[in-house]
């Protein structure tokens, strides 16, 4: 594999992941937060309708987890092409 070869597989795989990623966020913040609050406010969570709740932190905790998620997929991603951190 050529290095442009190994630098666009690198890309489009990168790519699918933040594709992936920011799917799951819109979904749990737009999703859960606004599009489908009146159904999850039928639930508690801590006390507070899970649709508010959603809107008011879930999304941001959800967003922190993915952030983690993506630094193991990208360091396994690196792994994989060789693109680890020498020093």
């Amino acid at each position: 594999m050529t290095p442009q070869e190994k630098a666009t597989a690198y890309w489009k795989n990168n790519l699918k992941y933040l594709y992936i990623l920011l799917s799951i966020w819109f979904l749990v913040s737009f999703g859960a937060g606004i599009l489908f609050a009146e159904q999850l406010n039928n639930f508690k969570l801590a006390g507070f309708p899970v649709g508010f709740w959603f809107a008011q932190q879930g999304s941001i905790y959800v967003f922190v987890i993915l952030i983690f998620v993506y630094v193991r997929l990208m360091n396994k991603l690196d792994k994989k092409y060789n693109y680890e951190d020498n020093e």
